[in-house]
């Protein structure tokens, strides 16, 4: 379904209340006035799209892949066209990544965005980058930047919380308590894969509009959009680091818990060998000879006690000696 339609002067919003419902009268009105038309989709079905990529003649391969969404994110040009596609990330309070989805269209006059899944909307975006009518007023390569830039400074937030869950995953597997924690650092791996399923193959992309490689952007664009590659690069650089920081933990608490493991075995071992004296000597005397050592002597069986007691505190203190106790 349409979320907004408008058309752009100069940078500035023209509000007519028939372009949120006829996009072809927008499209003339863009027309008319030299603008450019921004409309904005939210999960369309291939009926609906269809009917507005007749309208501004869009290619039927990218329609395609705009409402199957689950795209890899990408530039590609169609014609006069532009096609792009980005992940929308969102970080949730158990610890998980919900992905979304944006294809946009860009146009000599139009701008399409086609957005999947239950993310934050584009409103805000458009908002603001309707009060910098200097940057608007370059076209819909500037909406197109504006949308990008958004999107990408939420990978920044989404990291900085993956951040702080990782520094507390680091410090529960250094804790002194024994701790679980294989299964949160296995969940914070597979939410770090997916912010760089997002953010790695847009870096590709961004340095050809940092170059100015594509036709619709021109020097004079480029950089804006060298600004959206340095913070690509650098939420890059932290996915790496928290991948690595991860491996680390992980191994680290593996070992932890083969050193615990290790120091439960010689504590159980320690145990069974104190009452391997007693053990022994009791053993000895229960095989009921008739022609044995003291077995008639008065002392006898306080004698046999002494000798265990002395043979098992023996052991331990050996034991306590060693840090087996």
């Amino acid at each position: 379904m349409i979320i907004d339609c408008a058309v752009y002067r100069s940078g500035e919003r023209i509000d007519e209340p028939a372009h949120q419902a006829d996009v072809h009268a927008a499209r003339e009105e863009a027309d008319r006035v030299g603008g450019f038309l921004w409309l904005g989709l939210f999960e369309p079905d291939a009926a609906e799209l269809q009917r507005y990529a007749d309208e501004l003649g869009l290619h039927p391969l990218a329609v395609e892949d705009a409402v199957s969404a689950h795209q890899r994110p990408k530039m590609e040009r169609y014609d006069d066209d532009l096609f792009v596609v980005l992940k929308t990330l969102a970080y949730t309070a158990d610890d998980t990544v919900e992905t979304g989805e944006v294809a946009m269209f860009v146009g000599s006059d139009y701008l399409v965005t086609v957005r999947h899944g239950e993310g934050e909307g584009l409103g805000k975006l458009r908002h603001q980058a309707e009060q910098h009518t200097e940057v608007l007023g370059h076209g819909p390569v500037a909406g197109m930047y504006a949308v990008m830039d958004g999107i990408v400074d939420r990978y920044a937030d989404v990291a900085a919380e993956l951040e702080t869950d990782v520094d507390e995953v680091e410090r529960s597997v250094f804790a002194p308590d024994q701790t679980r924690d294989s299964e949160r650092i296995y969940r914070l791996k597979r939410e770090v894969l997916e912010v760089r399923r997002a953010v790695q193959p847009l870096r590709e992309p961004l340095s050809g509009l940092v170059r100015a490689d594509v036709e619709e952007v021109d020097k004079d664009a480029a950089p804006f959009f060298r600004d959206v590659a340095d913070h690509v690069a650098r939420v890059a650089e932290v996915v790496d680091a928290l991948d690595h920081l991860l491996d680390n933990a992980l191994s680290a608490h593996l070992a932890q818990i083969s050193v615990q493991q290790n120091d439960d075995v010689r504590r159980i071992s320690a145990w069974a060998a104190l009452f391997l004296a007693p053990t022994l000597v009791a053993s000895i005397y229960g095989m009921n000879f008739d022609q044995m050592p003291e077995l008639h002597w008065a002392y006898g069986y306080p004698l046999v006690l002494l000798v265990m007691l002395t043979g098992s505190f023996g052991l331990w203190r050996a034991f306590k000696r060693s840090g087996w106790l």
